[in-house]
């Protein structure tokens, strides 16, 4: 029975699935094969970039007119403030302590927006409903839009504040299971291994959440995750609707 000459192997050795098989082994052998950074342990988020969205919201609250939201209209911006100042001692600028405290203060800080902001959202849709808007249409389209601004900033705190357990949790690499399918998971060759979620990330699937009234590229994965984003979408669509044919109504 004939043998395969030694050129035969060269040939083999030299073939370019061979050769990809051969370093993919190396690799491999000598931890190489490099893992997105959202499946690994990365190094802490910056907190300023959450904080800075955390008092445009309460700007914005204090902007908007006494006829909408709980009373006094300064006592929930005071608080949300208060709780921002006690997280920003835990954690000044990158989120390196997880404690309990910080935990629920970051829990109760985006809780106390979104119900005021809902709270001042229903009142607006009410005032158009019942007429006593008024007639001026700048003021009403102000209103508005700080409600709707609001709504994005907080719903976007949510889905950084919850997704895989947190900022803290994702840091350690300690939860694989994505509640959000941002495009860069499902196909990795669509960004550097090591790209992973930040809190502009989570801004914008808020954003296009209150624009399109559904997940654009982004999908919510988790039961949470899309039921937070139904309850956005409905407080979005009902002031926006209600908002704009009152200011059209009044222009005509």
């Amino acid at each position: 029975m004939p043998t395969p000459s030694p050129s035969a192997h060269a040939d083999d050795a030299g073939s370019p699935h061979v050769a990809k098989l051969a370093k993919l082994l190396d690799d491999v052998e000598h931890a190489r094969v490099h893992v997105p950074a959202w499946l690994r342990a990365t190094s802490p988020e910056n907190r300023l970039p959450v904080a800075f969205a955390i008092l445009v919201a309460i700007a914005l609250q204090l902007r908007l007119t006494d006829r909408y939201g709980l009373h006094p209209r300064w006592l929930l911006p005071a608080l949300e403030l208060a709780l921002l100042v006690v997280l920003s001692v835990i954690n000044p600028v990158r989120l390196n302590r997880s404690t309990r405290l910080g935990r629920s203060c970051s829990v109760v800080l985006v809780a106390v927006i979104t119900i005021d902001n809902a709270v001042s959202a229903g009142a607006l849709d009410a005032s158009i409903l019942r007429g006593r808007a008024g007639e001026d249409a700048i003021a009403l389209m102000a209103s508005g839009a700080a409600i709707y601004a609001t709504n994005v900033i907080a719903f976007g705190i949510w889905y950084w504040e919850l997704d895989r357990g947190g900022p803290f949790q994702r840091a350690r690499g300690t939860r694989p299971h994505p509640d959000f399918l941002f495009p860069q998971m499902s196909d990795p060759h669509l960004a550097s291994p090591d790209w992973e979620p930040l809190f502009v990330d989570y801004l914008y699937v808020s954003l296009t959440n209150v624009f399109a009234f559904s997940p654009t590229d982004t999908l919510p994965l988790s039961r949470w995750a899309k039921s937070l984003m139904a309850c956005q979408s409905v407080v979005a669509l009902s002031t926006t609707a209600l908002v704009v044919a009152r200011a059209v109504n009044i222009l005509k």
